[in-house]
């Protein structure tokens, strides 16, 4: 059987994704950023680090996914 593909997201909701993923990701960067400021090179903590940096680059990263998808650029 031949099925249509479809997108598991419906399309009414890209805007949406593309401002909250966005907004996140630039919240978390802020806070990477703070914390790289507020702490002395030897009072960080690696997975602190990892962690604040491997979910804003998600959060970005998604973000910018279905910013794409909105504008019609099909990825």
């Amino acid at each position: 059987m031949d099925y249509p593909l479809s997108s598991p997201v419906p399309m009414a909701m890209y805007p949406m994704l593309t401002t909250v993923f966005l907004a996140l990701g630039l919240l978390l960067t802020g806070v990477f950023f703070l914390y790289q400021v507020s702490h002395t090179r030897h009072n960080r903590v690696l997975l602190h680090e990892l962690a604040l940096g491997g979910l804003s680059s998600v959060a970005l990263g998604m973000g910018s996914f279905f910013l794409l998808l909105w504008t019609g650029v099909y990825v």
